[in-house]
């Protein structure tokens, strides 16, 4: 089953705003980035514009875009040279022609306002939610275990609650 996306959903008020905002997240995405990059940076935009008061009100297009490319890339470990893609911190904000003193504040600001942690499964690329550990934990019995090595059933009602982010591929058996 696949990931589950958020919706794209905007207040009619909020419009303008999110079209500046992501119209700068989209070309950033597609100039050095990718397009997954590019869905959850609107999706995260879109979240923060239905918020209430929206934060997107206050402040320039520009420092909300690159607080939102440098958040969702924190989550992704963009600024790991190890990573594909990788930018430094300084390169992304530079590109949004801002200070890395206001795009990380702004991301710190986007954190705390949608509780965002290391390895948030809920904005974590999915090319990359196979290696996201922390999104497929769950206790049992007073356990945690992984959800990939529960059996099928307890695996669908993790999904169902919300507690993974989506059902993983059947393993064959090994008497087939």
């Amino acid at each position: 089953m696949p990931p589950k996306t958020k919706s794209l959903s905007v207040p009619e008020p909020m419009l303008p705003t999110y079209t500046a905002i992501t119209a700068l997240t989209d070309a950033f995405c597609q100039e050095v980035l990718n397009d997954e990059y590019a869905q959850l940076c609107r999706e995260m935009t879109a979240t923060l514009a239905r918020k209430r008061p929206s934060p997107l009100v206050t402040g320039q297009a520009k420092s909300w875009a690159c607080g939102i490319a440098h958040t969702v890339g924190s989550v992704n470990f963009l600024f790991d040279k190890s990573q594909k893609p990788h930018i430094r911190a300084d390169e992304l904000c530079e590109w949004f022609g801002v200070s890395k003193s206001t795009g990380g504040n702004r991301s710190t600001q986007i954190k705390q306002i949608l509780k965002i942690g290391l390895m948030d499964s809920h904005w974590t690329l999915p090319s990359r939610m196979e290696k996201n550990t922390m999104a497929w934990m769950v206790m049992v019995n007073g356990f945690i275990m992984d959800a990939r090595s529960l059996p099928r059933p307890l695996q669908e009602e993790a999904y169902r609650k919300g507690l993974i982010p989506y059902l993983p591929p059947e393993k064959e058996s090994a008497h087939e």
